[in-house]
């Protein structure tokens, strides 16, 4: 039996894949080229560095995210749990300290006897089993390697800023959490509605960073500029990231007509994250727009919004449902590569494929149930799909509860009651 497995990109999927065969007894050999090559977006040397923001989402069973992560914890997940131990207060959702968890990640890895890490950009595929989790924003010459092999696509895909605590305006701001529901985490700061038109404007007439114009398809929507977001419609931000609903200031007694709500970016909580602020505008402009929000007209910027491209494979055509090619049986592909978009649908990807390969080593891998999120995510990256696009954790991808359950939080109980139990049924016979 083969027991040594190439795994190219130390990201969120080939740091889940690397520990958990590690564990299971498998020799693994990681090339990541950090520090010696960056891609634009990356700015850390250490592994799973999150670039887009710090969120992993909810952490609530009865959503889609929070779905994913109880399967996952089933699962005995390694990224997952060394989030959970670097979390920042974020409400219901789960939010990490960057810093930390990349280096916790870094250092299990580094302390594994059975993972040896080459330090080096890799050049091609290789002999024996392979998984290629090389992330979005593979660098050359392996994304030429990867587009002979597999195809490519791409979409775009934007970043928060982030500002410096002590620079946002307080007599502006104030802490709630919505509807008064869990601990006040996020820092809330309004707009009435003559300053909110004004700031509207200034956005939607702000000059980018970028001329060119992004087709609407070549824009991920769970990433979407907030400048692009606004040109909707007036009202689309108020309905959007900047929805006041259920957040009343302690300071008026009043709901303010617009908030832009700030988040933890780290454990010391002196850097705080725009939510659903992604932007390409010009730095300056940044400074500007955003300024114009009373609580941020000094703000003190420790990270503009930038865009970049994000590459994935045309997966229905490429892989199986156990994220193996379907032309080269031993060679895998993780993370967003693969067509699954976000952090913990990455390291959904990466457990997946250490389960198969595992199976692979024993016999043939077994595709994951469809009924659990896991399997969902699996099965629509490789269920022929004429216009594929990258998919987030949600329920409309798992199949119906049968009988039908009117009531949505039983519906959604019911979901999660059904996948626990058919991945408990999958691990007895793995």
């Amino acid at each position: 039996m083969v027991n040594k497995v190439n795994v190219i990109g130390a990201g969120l999927a080939g740091c889940e894949v690397a520990l958990t065969l590690a564990e299971n007894g498998v020799e693994v050999e990681l090339t990541e080229c950090k520090p010696l090559m960056r891609s634009a977006a990356h700015t850390e040397d250490g592994f799973c560095e999150l670039v887009c923001s710090n969120s992993l989402k909810s952490n609530d069973p009865l959503t889609a995210h929070g779905m994913l992560k109880a399967e996952l914890r089933l699962l005995g997940s390694h990224v997952l749990k060394a989030a959970e131990e670097c979390a920042v207060p974020a409400g219901s959702a789960l939010a990490v300290d960057r810093k930390q968890f990349s280096q916790k990640v870094t250092e299990r890895i580094r302390s594994s006897p059975l993972i040896k890490i080459k330090t080096q950009a890799a050049d091609g595929i290789g002999d024996g089993i392979t998984v290629i989790a090389t992330g979005p924003l593979t660098l050359p010459p392996l994304d030429r390697v990867i587009s002979d092999l597999f195809g490519s696509l791409h979409f775009y895909d934007a970043e928060a800023p982030i500002v410096s605590a002590e620079s946002v305006n307080m007599e502006s701001a104030f802490f709630a959490a919505r509807y008064g529901k869990g601990d006040s985490d996020y820092l809330n700061c309004p707009l009435d509605k003559e300053e909110y038109e004004a700031f509207y404007e200034a956005l939607v007439t702000a000059e980018r960073a970028d001329a060119h114009s992004f087709e609407k398809r070549e824009i991920f929507e769970g990433c979407m500029p907030v400048e692009v977001m606004a040109s909707r419609g007036k009202d689309a931000l108020r309905f959007g990231p900047m929805k006041p609903v259920g957040l009343t200031n302690p300071k008026t007694g009043k709901r303010a007509y617009a908030v832009l709500q700030l988040r933890k970016e780290n454990a010391q909580g002196d850097m705080y994250n725009l939510v659903g602020f992604q932007t390409n505008l010009k730095f300056s402009e940044q400074r500007r727009v955003f300024g114009m929000i009373p609580a941020l007209k000094n703000a003190e910027y420790m990270r503009y919004g930038v865009m970049h491209r994000n590459t994935f494979i045309d997966a229905p055509k490429v892989i199986d449902d156990c994220f193996r090619s379907k032309k080269q049986k031993n060679v895998f592909v993780a993370g967003q590569l693969s067509g699954v978009e976000g952090y913990v649908e990455s390291i959904a990807s990466g457990k997946s494929v250490a389960l198969h390969i595992l199976g692979l080593l024993r016999a043939e891998p077994k595709p994951l149930p469809r009924d659990t999120m896991i399997g969902a995510l699996a099965a629509y990256v490789s269920t022929e799909n004429a216009d594929f696009q990258p998919m987030n954790a949600n329920y409309g991808i798992l199949p119906p509860i049968d009988p039908p359950i009117k009531d949505k939080t039983e519906r959604r109980q019911a979901m999660l009651d059904r996948a626990i139990n058919s991945l408990k049924k999958y691990q007895e016979n793995i």
